[in-house]
């Protein structure tokens, strides 16, 4: 039932009220409702948040945010972890009204004397709501100077109009019918759950032995040799290390090198085959070590202020032990075989899917005790594979039941396809998805897709922008080389507050399988790849100081850590594409141009809009570059000079103070 004063569409509102908001603590964000009422009466609105702990926070004053069109808006921010709530208040606001009315009367004397006496009477009713302590006295002052027949009606007026008056009003407003929403919900996380550095890497590649003629069998780095590796990438800056399954692999139909299917006695197959006789999920490859291994893997980490994500693939190799003691979580074909995987045109035939529906129950109840068993051994980050092969009834069950115990936990959605599944799975539970970025390589289509990412899907959909995976490779870097690293690196590590690289992808990692393909060639997934870090950074080949400066300044500048507040900015160039990001409080303000062509030196004027960035359209402001360190000044219209190679990108932040300089070049 509508209400006295109507409060409708509030936003943001996530599958029409049925499922929570997110946001993470300390994460602001507006929430907007279109408030309206009968006649000419002036009408206010407000927040109000109420917290985990059911306690109603102070109410947020909502403002019309374009006059005529009955939309308000609030900027709110939740302190705390939890299941929060949020309902917009509306009400008839009789002391505006007033001032409107006497405002137009009082000039032009007409009914001044009954006009001061309903203003002195409004203003003895809005004080009774006034606390003491709290300016209840300077409200009563303006009743009487109302009603104060010594003075001119324009002062007595004016006395009602006091700074002090509308302030402490302001503060504690004289409310008529008041109407409110539905109250919504809110979920509030951790702030990993939209903020962070993913770096990806197998451990069995690092500290691996390969003997180049073949003639020796190579020999497997273990979760030991692969700490080693942990402190080089604390130091660039990264936040999580995301490994890729790390269980048994099985023997039947193992993958040789590329994908081939005649493996020789040596190869190692692909982690995602999980499960051998060794044990399956819940067991570790021998050749990595032991459990013991593992926790001193993940406490090596911690030492360096780095979670683990861990990679969950539900599926199975021939040789799992799933296979014989549930054969009923499986597809048998018409010949009786299982069916393995397939996403035409590649097929998997070392990989068995799993069939949900004949034991639903008892494979949430083992996918549970499989988390639960590595949340144990510290793991509080899943890299879920391909959730979007499996029912998304089953996945809002598991994240449910694992978040109901450990609201900490965090699934990120590998999940590649429809947007309709993507956007799903976000609502019904993931805190983090995999996107489109990876394809979006054009300024018209990095555009719309990030105008769409920070729009209304921001309330519940946190991107995770990965440059590359072991499976993706795009042509844009396999033909832009390094510029092309650098561009999409500066691209994701300033436009999504969460992005990840995977190994490999310093040294510019660019061969394809083949021409037209996205693998790799030599891919990791099916090979050990040992490389030489030092001799990398040693010779200037690896993009690792760019990675590390990139890390820096998103942990240095809170408005990196944000989606919502991202303002694209015109550029007479479809070459060069310029953004900015604004923190919470408006305090900090990045703004970034991007040469998108790897190959040639692109010069544009960016055209500044200004408000955006907290300025006036004629002001002009001292930025620095971040990348080089030069300081510029800068107003509406800038000239721009971008060389790949050299000048891949500006990365700007205002600066308070004046400064002398030109324009970047």
């Amino acid at each position: 039932m509508i209400g006295r004063i109507p409060v409708l569409d509030v936003r943001p509102l996530v599958d029409c009220g049925r499922r929570p908001a997110k946001a993470v603590v300390g994460e602001t964000f507006q929430v907007t409702a279109t408030v309206f009422r009968e006649g000419h009466d002036a009408v206010a609105a407000n927040v109000v948040l109420r917290s985990p702990a059911g306690r109603s926070g102070p109410r947020i004053p909502m403002r019309e945010l374009a006059p005529g069109t009955d939309r308000w808006g609030a900027e709110v921010t939740p302190t705390a972890e939890g299941r929060w709530t949020y309902t917009v208040e509306a009400w008839s606001d009789p002391v505006a009204t007033w001032r409107h009315h006497a405002g137009i009367k009082v000039p032009a004397g007409i009914d001044t004397e009954l006009v001061l006496a309903e203003g002195a009477e409004l203003h003895e009713r809005a004080a009774a709501g006034v606390p003491k302590k709290d300016g209840r006295a300077v409200v009563l002052a303006a009743a009487d100077s109302l009603r104060d027949t010594s003075r001119t009606p324009a002062e007595r007026h004016a006395a009602a109009l006091a700074a002090d008056v509308v302030e402490v009003l302001g503060r504690h407003p004289l409310r008529d019918l008041v109407s409110a929403s539905r109250p919504a919900a809110l979920q509030v996380e951790r702030q990993r759950a939209l903020f962070g550095s993913w770096y990806e890497m197998f451990p069995r590649s690092e500290g691996a032995v390969v003997d180049p003629t073949g003639r020796r069998p190579p020999r497997s780095g273990t979760f030991r040799t692969a700490a080693e590796r942990l402190p080089a990438v604390a130091a660039m800056g990264f936040d999580v290390v995301y490994l890729p399954p790390v269980h048994p692999i099985g023997s039947a139909f193992r993958k040789g090198p590329d994908n081939t299917l005649d493996p020789g006695p040596h190869d190692v197959g692909s982690p995602w085959a999980i499960g051998s006789a060794e044990g399956g999920h819940d067991a570790v490859h021998p050749d990595l070590g032991t459990i013991e291994d593992f926790d001193f893997f993940v406490e090596r980490a911690r030492e360096l202020r780095l979670e683990i994500a861990l990679d969950f693939a539900l599926q199975c190799s021939p040789d799992h032990p799933w296979v014989g003691k549930h054969p009923e979580w499986f597809t048998t074909r018409a010949d009786g075989s299982i069916a393995y995987a397939e996403n035409p045109p590649k097929k998997y035939q070392d990989i068995y899917p799993i069939a949900f529906d004949a034991d639903f129950g008892g494979i949430v109840q083992e996918t549970e005790r499989v988390l639960r068993h590595w949340m144990d051994h510290g793991v509080r980050i899943f890299r879920v594979d391909n959730p979007h092969t499996k029912p998304v009834v089953f996945w809002e069950k598991v994240i449910a039941d694992i978040n109901r115990t450990d609201p900490d936990v965090i699934f990120l959605a590998e999940a590649f396809t429809r947007p309709a599944m993507m956007h799903t799975l976000a609502q019904i539970g993931f805190q983090q998805s995999y996107t489109y970025f990876t394809w979006r390589n054009g300024k018209q289509e990095l555009t719309e897709y990030l105008t769409e990412l920070s729009g209304e899907a921001a309330s519940y959909m946190r991107p995770n922008f990965f440059v590359n995976t072991p499976d993706i490779l795009h042509a844009y870097l396999q033909r832009g080389g390094r510029p092309a690293f650098e561009a999409r690196a500066v691209l994701a590590a300033t436009l999504s507050p969460t992005w990840g690289v995977y190994a490999g992808y310093e040294l510019c990692e660019n061969a394809p399988v083949r021409e037209g393909s996205e693998e790799y060639l030599h891919s990791e997934k099916y090979e050990l790849k040992p490389r030489d870090w030092a001799a990398a950074e040693a010779d200037g080949r690896s993009l690792a100081p760019l990675l590390t400066t990139l890390n820096r300044l998103r942990r240095r500048h809170p408005a990196l850590q944000q989606l919502r507040d991202l303002r694209f900015h015109p550029v007479n160039n479809d070459a060069v594409l310029a953004y900015s990001k604004r923190s919470g409080d408006g305090s900090d303000v990045v703004l970034v141009v991007v040469n998108l062509d790897p190959h040639h030196t692109q010069e544009a004027t960016v055209s500044l809009n200004m408000p955006e960035l907290g300025l006036a359209w004629h002001e002009s402001t001292p930025v620095r570059d971040e990348l080089t360190g030069e300081t510029y000044h800068w107003g509406r219209d800038n000239y721009v000079r971008l060389e790949p190679g050299r000048t891949p990108a500006h990365i700007l932040t205002l600066r308070p103070t004046p400064s002398t300089g030109g324009s970047p070049t």
